[in-house]
């Protein structure tokens, strides 16, 4: 319960601490909560409706402004695409133009008031999109597409255009795509492939290419979104209305920058919710990339640790190259939820499993040890003196003949084994054809995840051309590497879509009883003193030493009786913000000589260094924990975000830290401390005890709360060193660091 001097954190008492704060626990429902605010304690949204794309993906009519014919024009290989496209879709299109009476046989109207019906889409093919957009509006246009540059991408006036572009439309009531865009939208998509297929967003046109591709390897293409500079329709808004389609089994993403940081996450969740895959390369991960997708897009690129952190909380794969994420996103597009997680490696080469096996292992993958009964009843397949133990080495001679399948029927039979992956390190005709044959049939008769690496550097041969890419059933890859990649994806979706649950469904809509006491302790634009501070985490129940601020020798002597020797002495001002460097911190102090002399130290130097003091502190010394730091701060894309880390005056050296992107839950503040290098100090080294995790991870969902409900008036926070005592004894937070809005 709030105020508690321990920590920890059961079902019981998190329901207790939910009714103290005065919070409502939302309903756990799928979609819009039903009968509750639609934005949280900090008037941030916690929904967001699906656009419906229908008219955009599929219109009945669509208007083609600025329409050409003439040959050598840019408009006119546009304008030949469109009418393509509007034939393959079924579309009636209406060329527009002011002088010519007909493009390519099509009759043309003279301007937008003349087009002889409502139209669902009308494309821009004008340098200046801007005084159209009010025409269109007249006529109740449903989406505009604008191909045109020379806005966010080039700089501030071009930022300037940009934004007068999406006033008006938000004005108008219809939907844009662009400006900066292009063709991708209304490409030729093949309509002979069935299933599941990959609807793509991209917002870089060339970028989105290897995906498409894929078309001509038989895997399916449903939509392609190319964003562009986003003034009005944005990735979260192709995101959501993909993870809605019926005919979507995977969304491939490639992001330069992301319009709205929780526009994207509620996009996401809705993904998550209805276990669609999303995997994204997103550009910025170092500053240059950064940089450079900043000037490419007009888009805030965020600080790249919490672009990550959040795709992960929600469950977005995030992959490095566009090979990985084609070849991520078709498996994930056609895979069956796995049986098991366990992996078998299965090759007529020792040396390749055995590389494999590595390679996999250390990506993180399961290879469990098969059975002695497994293990027995392969080897009256496989010679006794080769290993079947995973990776399953045949030696090469029973592919060739019914052995083979026998050997592969008995693998996919192991109730452990949920994928079978072969890499075929290069062609070893007819040896590899019959093997292949024997995987690909052995595919359609399993609901397993069958895998095979077909590593030959020419990809000519039969087998991978006629059988293996002839074969829903099977992933083939061509590399090691993004068959690695994309099993391990594959196994991370299906375990985390299984326990998901939306942090939005339970983010706190109604201020607590500690809001209205830190909102008194605010101090708009400044910081706050560590005394200051410390009343702050007061309450929000976040656990401090006993301590006294003081004035003067005479009470620093009386408060460190009363709080009990051994003490620490620290000076506390607004304007201080690292103590120890300036010698504005005595540790272990431990009689009333010491406490005076300290006193008159800590002051000296004060006015020597021209520091402002509010009094010194009289605190309790704790001991005997592992030092941690929890923090927060405001992210430009996502708004507050929720650090944890090793502590102590090595903090920025170490780097150790871990970040979440409220609102998140007690697993997520459990995650964060797995994804730390030195998690293991909390669990007790060299003799010491284990620390109280309970009591951190509370700290951690304390601190949320805080960031929640202060919003953007807190810009920084940092508790640093929160002491983290051994089990079941808490933590005390020994300095805080609060800086104001």
């Amino acid at each position: 319960m709030l105020g508690s001097t321990h920590g920890t954190l059961t079902t019981d008492s998190r329901r207790a601490r939910v009714i103290a704060c005065g919070e409502q626990p939302g309903p756990a429902v799928h979609g819009r909560p039903a009968e509750v605010d639609d934005h949280d304690v900090g008037g941030r949204p916690l929904y967001t409706d699906v656009p419906d794309l229908d008219r955009f993906f599929r219109p009945e009519s669509v208007a083609v402004i600025g329409a050409s014919d003439t040959e050598g024009r840019p408009n006119t290989g546009v304008t030949r695409q469109l009418i393509d496209w509007a034939d393959r879709v079924g579309a009636r299109l209406h060329p527009v133009h002011p002088t010519r009476p007909a493009v390519f046989g099509i009759p043309c109207v003279a301007a937008v008031s003349e087009l002889p019906e409502q139209v669902d889409l009308a494309v821009l093919l004008v340098a200046d999109p801007l005084p159209l957009i009010e025409q269109l509006a007249e006529i109740k246009v449903k989406f505009a597409v604008v191909f045109a540059s020379g806005f966010a991408e080039t700089g501030e006036e071009g930022a300037a255009a940009q934004e007068r572009l999406a006033a008006a439309v938000a004005q108008s009531g219809m939907r844009l795509l662009g400006p900066n865009t292009n063709l991708n939208a209304f490409s030729s998509f093949r309509e002979d492939l069935d299933g599941p297929g990959i609807a793509l967003i991209t917002q870089s046109g060339h970028q989105g290419r290897p995906v498409y591709a894929l078309q001509e390897l038989g895997i399916r293409l449903t939509h392609w979104a190319p964003t562009g500079n986003e003034a009005d329709l944005e990735t979260a808004d192709f995101l959501s209305y993909f993870a809605e389609r019926p005919e979507v089994g995977a969304i491939a993403c490639y992001l330069e920058g992301l319009k709205d940081g929780r526009s994207f996450l509620l996009a996401a969740d809705r993904a998550a919710r209805r276990k669609v895959p999303v995997v994204a390369v997103k550009v910025g991960r170092t500053e240059t990339g950064a940089r450079t997708a900043a000037s490419h897009t007009g888009k805030l690129t965020g600080a790249d640790t919490v672009v990550d952190a959040a795709m992960r909380q929600y469950g977005v794969i995030r992959v490095d190259g566009l090979d990985e994420l084609q070849d991520t996103a078709a498996l994930l597009a056609r895979a069956r939820p796995p049986r098991a997680e366990g992996v078998v490696v299965y090759s007529i080469s020792g040396g390749t499993g055995a590389h494999f096996a590595d390679l996999a292992t250390e990506a993180g993958l399961s290879l469990p040890t098969l059975s002695e009964a497994k293990q027995a009843e392969l080897h009256q397949w496989i010679p006794e003196f080769l290993s079947v133990a995973n990776p399953v080495d045949n030696g090469g001679h029973p592919v060739g003949d019914w052995r083979g399948r026998k050997i592969i029927d008995a693998i996919l039979a192991d109730p452990s084994v949920g994928v079978l992956i072969c890499p075929v390190t290069g062609p070893f005709p007819p040896l590899s054809d019959r093997l292949v044959l024997d995987l690909v049939d052995a595919a359609e008769q399993t609901d397993k995840l069958v895998c095979v690496v077909w590593g030959s550097p020419v990809g000519t041969e039969p087998a991978y051309r006629e059988v293996l890419l002839g074969s829903s059933r099977v992933a083939t890859f061509r590399t090691v590497g993004n068959c690695i990649t994309a099993v391990r994806a594959y196994l991370d979706h299906h375990r985390f879509v299984a326990g998901y649950r939306s942090p939005f469904d339970e983010a706190p809509r109604t201020p607590s009883p500690s809001f209205r006491k830190a909102q008194a302790l605010m101090r708009p634009g400044q910081q706050l003193s560590e005394h200051a501070a410390k009343q702050l985490l007061r309450a929000y129940g976040i656990r401090v030493p006993r301590e006294q601020l003081v004035t003067s020798a005479a009470a620093a002597v009386r408060a460190a009786g009363l709080v009990g020797y051994p003490v620490v002495m620290k000076a506390s001002g607004a304007k201080i913000a690292h103590k120890t460097e300036l010698g504005l911190v005595k540790i272990g102090l431990t009689s009333a000589s010491q406490v005076r002399d300290a006193y008159r130290e800590l002051t000296d130097i004060a006015r020597y260094e021209d520091v402002s003091l509010d009094g010194v502190l009289v605190c309790q010394m704790v001991e005997r924990g592992v030092e941690m730091v929890v923090g927060a701060a405001h992210d430009e894309l996502f708004g507050p975000t929720v650090t944890v880390g090793l502590g102590g005056v090595l903090v920025e050296v170490l780097r150790d830290t871990a970040v979440r992107v409220p609102p998140f839950g007690e697993e997520q503040a459990r995650d964060m401390l797995g994804d730390l290098r030195g998690r293991a100090l909390l669990d007790g080294v060299r003799g010491r005890p284990p620390a109280d995790l309970d009591a951190l991870v509370e700290v951690v969902l304390r601190v949320q709360r805080m960031v929640l409900e202060l919003g953007d008036e807190l810009a920084e926070l940092d508790i640093n060193p929160l002491m983290v005592l051994p089990r079941g004894q808490g933590a005390v937070a020994l300095d805080a660091l609060v800086v104001c809005r």
